[in-house]
């Protein structure tokens, strides 16, 4: 009977599951959104018992689709929107609270004040993350401070905090497993990255009572298998990751120098460091990569809040495109840029600038000025804060890399693609799985059950699709430079 590895890839605003073959290929796939909630401004909340509803039935449709039976799934692997809160009661297995996303901004003024009493450095040289609401240990606090009962029941280990990885864990197996991976802990403000374990320092900083902590595990590992009664037959679960380290092991990013750079809303650029984590000195993020057999392989990362979102701003407030798509043909109506930069600062400007309160500009506008101006440019600026974070990241981690893999949906445009490779100088590999984040946790759960056999026998399923290779036309040069000038300029009018 020919055997199969189920991966869930539970994301910000839909519960996804494949269904994954030996060679890699997705032969079964269901995807189900939920309800995004906004109580206030800067608020965003989920329903976890929604997130756990369509989970359970995107699983149950997937296997359905693929045309298999559950017991010929050999393994199961967990990815997943990573920082997102949930605090639930251990005997009643329900919610205290809506659970808060990562995108949440409620305990910015708290990392502010704690910031401001110097406490900012403890975080980051145990955890290798900026102080910042992104991540889960202030949610943690702000939902165990708005009920003196939640705090006192927190106290008495009756209740269980878990990115969604444990939450989905905790219900599959009907509460008889708490576990999240090492990926998922470097994300909640908690977790040493240099020793692998909750830091008391830091559960004490931020007032989180250490009963409420899963156990950590890695990435690939049987942490327990399904109640047998939810598919069927009971299903070993056998790989963790969050989304992004998720990605980087989809995309065999698997020695120091490798990265991956996934083009969403935003961008995510990850860069696999190897066995030593690298203090960055331009406010990256240093994390966990992933851990396999024993070992570790740690990371940097850098965000860029804007990317796909340019376009879909062209599209929706602008007008210039009825469709997404359509502005690839657009910027290929000019030869360059005619002189524009397009400064993507629509939510502020995450690494290197980390500046909040940049706003977005247009620059070098002329009355020759076309719409295949202003595309070519959003493209390019696209393409250029990943350039910004990708060189940086080469500095911190005193490493050239000589390819950057890439994935998610602004990926598929051929002309974004080419003009990263020029201004990078670098080869772009497209690989023909676009699926690299629901891969790489099925890569995890495979290896733990021997579905795979070795590293060896994963790097032979990966496969390229397209190479853009680095052209260098005459305008590079003067786009970068223009960039650069044009950038400070916009940083420093929020300074004055």
């Amino acid at each position: 009977m020919e055997e199969f590895i189920l991966a869930i890839d539970a994301g910000t605003t839909s519960s996804r599951a494949l269904v994954f073959n030996q060679k890699g290929e997705t032969i079964g796939m269901a995807q189900y959104e939920f309800t995004q909630h906004f109580p206030k401004e800067g608020w965003v909340e989920h329903d976890a018992e929604e997130i756990w509803t369509t989970q359970v039935k995107a699983i149950r449709e997937a296997i359905k689709s693929a045309g298999i039976q559950s017991q010929q799934i050999k393994g199961m692997g967990i990815t997943n929107q990573r920082e997102t809160t949930v605090i639930w009661n251990r005997i009643t297995g329900k919610p205290v609270y809506r659970a808060i996303v990562w995108q949440d901004r409620r305990t910015a003024q708290l990392c502010t004040d704690l910031e401001k009493k110097g406490k900012s450095t403890y975080f980051y040289e145990k955890t290798g993350l900026i102080l910042d609401a992104y991540f889960s240990g202030t949610k943690i606090k702000w939902i165990l401070d708005q009920d003196p009962t939640l705090r006192k029941e927190a106290e008495l280990g009756n209740l269980a905090f878990g990115t969604i990885d444990s939450w989905l864990i905790w219900n599959l197996t009907k509460g008889e497993v708490h576990v999240t991976d090492v990926t998922n802990a470097s994300r909640t403000l908690l977790f040493n990255i240099h020793n692998l374990s909750w830091d008391n320092e830091l559960l004490s900083l931020l007032d989180v009572p250490p009963s409420l902590l899963p156990k950590t595990v890695s990435c690939s590992e049987i942490v327990g298998a399904t109640e047998a009664s939810l598919f069927g037959h009971s299903i070993p679960i056998s790989g963790i990751a969050g989304d992004q380290q998720a990605a980087l092991f989809g995309q065999m990013c698997i020695h120091p120098g490798e990265v991956k750079n996934t083009y969403g809303t935003g961008c995510f650029c990850i860069m696999n460091t190897g066995s030593t984590p690298v203090q960055s000195t331009n406010r990256m993020l240093t994390t966990i990569g992933y851990q396999l057999n024993g070992k570790v392989a740690y990371a940097l990362e850098g965000s860029v809040f804007i990317a796909g979102a340019v376009v879909q701003w062209l599209r929706d407030q602008m007008g210039i495109i009825s469709s997404a798509p359509e502005i690839e043909a657009l910027a290929e109506t000019v030869e360059n840029n005619g002189g524009i930069t397009f400064i993507p600062a629509l939510a502020g400007l995450g690494a290197p600038h980390w500046d909040p309160h940049a706003t977005g500009t247009i620059l070098g506008i002329t009355r020759g000025t076309q719409k295949g101006h202003i595309a070519r440019a959003a493209l390019e600026a696209i393409a250029m804060r990943t350039r910004e974070i990708v060189v940086e990241m080469q500095k911190d981690a005193k490493t050239t890399f000589s390819t950057l893999k890439v994935d998610g949906g602004g990926s598929t445009n051929n002309l974004l693609m080419q003009i990263q490779a020029n201004l990078l100088n670098t080869t772009v590999i497209r690989p023909q799985t676009t699926e690299t984040t629901a891969l790489g946790a099925a890569f995890f759960a495979g290896l733990a059950v021997g579905y795979w056999p070795s590293l060896e026998a994963l790097k032979n399923i990966w496969q390229k699709d397209v190479e853009f290779k680095p052209l260098n036309p005459s305008n590079t040069e003067q786009i970068v430079n223009l960039w650069e000038d044009r950038i400070k300029k916009v940083c420093n009018v929020n300074s004055l």
